[in-house]
C-alpha cells in the first residue's frame, strides 16, 4: 500500500484498409509469406510512397470520436533503426508533428468513470513479422504485414495500476471497432499494446523510472505483465536498489517479464521528415465531412438509452460494450412490445451467455432480433415465464419455428386459466394453514411462500403474478 503503480500505454491499432499505408499492395491477413510485400514497402531504389487516403480518415474519424485536435498539417518523418523484418533500415512515421493530438476516453473503474488522457494519435506503417517457431534454429522473415497502416495512440501516465490499464485497453478497443477504423483481432496482431509501467511512493510527485513490455496481444495477459512488472520494480526499490530503464518483454508461460534491450531514447531514432512525402494538409471540409459520416458514439448511445428508456447506468454500460451489441439490442427493441428494461436484461444476460457458451460475438448472434423480440412479448404478458422462454430461446438456436410455435410445441406454456389456478390456490391454502396465518399475521414473506406452492404443485406452469393475485383476493376475505 506504500507503492502507486503509474502506467501509460502506447497501442498500435492495425487500420481496417484494403492496401498498405503508402503502397497499393494488398493487407488481408494469412497470405502466404512475402506475397503481399510490394517495392515500395522494402524501399526498393526509385519508388516513391503515396498516403493512403481511406488512413488518413480514419485517423481523422478517431481524433474526433475522443475529442482530440485533428492537426490542419502534419509531417511524415524517417524512424531510423535496424531490425530484420525491416528492410528498409526506417520507419515511416510522424514525430513532431502528428495528426492528432490530445483527447481523452472515459473508463469505469470501481471508484466510478475515469478519464484518461490520449497524448497524441499518429500515423505509421508496420513492419515485416519475424518467424522463430519450427525454423530448425534459424529465423524467417514474412514482409507481408511491413507496410500496413497503423495508429499509434499513446496515453499520458494516468493510469494507476493493471486493472485500470486493461479497462483502458478494453475500452479503447471496443471504440476503434465501434467506429470501424480497426477489426480489433488481438490474435491476429490487429491490436497490440506495449506499456509503461513504473512506480513511486504514495504521495510523491515526480514519476519513477519505467519499463516497457512490448506487444502484450490480449487483456489478460496486459494485466499479469503489469502486476509481475510492478512487483519486480518495488522488490529490488525496497532492496535499495534501482531500476534501469529498458524494454522487456512477458513470456506468460512463466507469467514474468524479462530484458529485451536498453531503452532507447528518441534521438537514437535519428528522425528526419521523409524527403519522399510532403506534409500532410488537411482541408476543413475533409474533417467535416468525416464528422458528419460518425456513426453515433457510445457515450451518445448510453446517454439517449438512459433518457429515452429509463435504463441503469449498469444496464447502458453493458448493451455499448459493442457497436453490435448495441444495434442488436435496438433492433429487437423496436419489434418488441415489450418493456426496454426487459429486452436489455435478455440481451445483456441471456443473448450474451448464449454468445459466450458458442464462443461467438454479437456480430455472429444465432437468432434474430426480431425472433427474441416475439419471444419476449410472451414473456411480458406472461404466456411463458422466464425459465420456459429461456428453453424456447435454446431451441430456435436449432429450429426455425417463431416463439409462439415453439412455446407450444415445448409445453411451456403457463397456465392462466382463473378456475384452474384458485384450483390450485385453494388447495395451498387448505395445506398451509400456518403460512396462511402468517400472512393474515402481516408478514409479507408468507405470500411468497404459498406461491411456492402453488407453483409447486402445477410443476412450474402456474402463472405466478396470477396466483399472487388470487392469493391476496381469497386471503383477504
Amino acid at each position: 500500500m506504500d507503492w502507486e503503480v503509474v502506467v501509460g500505454i502506447e497501442t498500435h491499432a492495425q487500420l481496417a484498409t484494403r492496401s498498405k499505408m503508402f503502397s497499393g499492395a494488398p493487407t488481408a491477413f494469412g497470405a502466404p509469406p512475402n506475397t503481399q510485400a510490394s517495392a515500395i514497402d522494402i524501399a526498393l531504389p526509385g519508388v516513391l510512397p503515396v498516403p493512403n487516403a481511406r488512413a488518413v480518415e480514419f485517423a481523422i474519424r478517431f481524433g474526433l470520436a475522443i475529442g482530440a485536435r485533428i492537426n490542419r498539417r502534419s509531417v511524415f518523418a524517417r524512424k531510423n533503426y535496424f531490425y530484420p523484418d525491416l528492410p528498409k533500415g526506417y520507419q515511416i512515421s510522424q514525430y513532431e508533428q502528428p495528426i492528432v493530438e490530445g483527447g481523452a476516453l472515459a473508463i469505469a473503474t470501481p471508484a466510478g468513470e475515469k478519464t484518461v488522457r490520449i497524448a497524441r494519435a499518429h500515423l505509421e506503417e508496420d513492419a515485416g513479422k519475424s518467424l522463430h517457431e519450427d525454423r530448425r534454429g534459424m529465423t524467417g522473415i514474412d514482409l507481408n504485414r511491413a507496410g500496413t497502416p497503423l495508429l499509434e495512440i499513446v496515453t499520458e501516465p494516468d493510469l494507476r495500476g493493471a486493472r485500470e490499464a486493461a479497462a483502458y485497453a478494453r475500452a479503447l478497443h471496443a471504440l476503434v471497432r465501434w467506429i470501424e477504423i480497426c477489426d480489433g483481432n488481438m490474435q491476429e496482431g490487429s491490436f497490440r499494446c506495449d506499456a509503461n509501467v513504473s512506480v513511486r511512493r504514495a504521495g510523491e510527485p515526480g514519476l519513477g523510472t519505467r519499463c516497457e513490455i512490448k506487444n502484450l496481444n490480449s487483456f489478460r495477459f496486459l494485466e499479469r505483465a503489469i502486476e509481475y512488472e510492478a512487483r519486480r520494480q518495488i522488490a529490488i526499490l525496497e532492496e535499495g536498489g534501482r531500476i534501469l530503464q529498458e524494454t522487456r518483454l512477458y513470456d506468460p508461460a512463466r507469467d514474468e517479464t524479462r530484458p529485451l534491450r536498453g531503452k532507447e531514447e528518441a534521438h537514437d531514432y535519428r528522425y528526419f521528415p521523409d524527403p519522399d512525402l510532403l506534409p500532410l494538409v488537411l482541408a476543413e471540409d475533409e474533417i467535416e465531412r468525416v464528422r458528419r459520416e460518425m456513426p453515433e458514439l457510445p457515450a451518445a448511445r448510453r446517454a439517449r438509452y438512459a433518457a429515452e428508456h429509463g435504463l441503469s447506468a449498469y444496464d447502458v454500460a453493458l448493451l455499448t460494450e459493442s457497436r453490435e451489441k448495441a444495434d442488436y439490442f435496438e433492433r429487437a427493441l423496436a419489434a418488441a412490445r415489450a418493456p426496454a428494461k426487459l429486452v436489455a436484461n435478455w440481451v445483456n444476460g441471456e443473448i450474451a451467455a448464449l454468445l459466450n457458451d458458442a464462443g461467438l460475438d454479437f456480430d455472429a448472434v444465432p437468432i434474430a432480433p426480431e425472433r427474441l423480440a416475439r419471444l419476449l412479448e410472451r414473456v411480458h404478458d406472461g404466456t411463458v415465464s422466464h425459465k420456459g422462454a429461456k428453453e424456447v430461446l435454446a431451441a430456435m438456436r436449432a429450429r426455425a419455428e417463431d416463439a409462439d410455435a415453439l412455446i407450444a410445441a415445448l409445453g411451456v406454456a403457463q397456465v392462466s386459466d382463473r378456475a384452474a389456478l384458485e384450483g390450485l390456490v385453494e388447495q395451498a391454502i387448505a395445506a398451509n394453514p400456518k403460512l396462511v396465518a402468517d400472512f393474515r399475521a402481516g408478514r409479507e414473506r408468507a405470500l411468497n411462500a404459498l406461491v411456492g406452492q402453488v407453483m409447486k404443485a402445477s410443476r412450474g406452469a402456474a402463472n405466478p403474478a396470477q396466483v399472487a393475485e388470487i392469493l391476496r383476493a381469497k386471503l383477504a376475505g
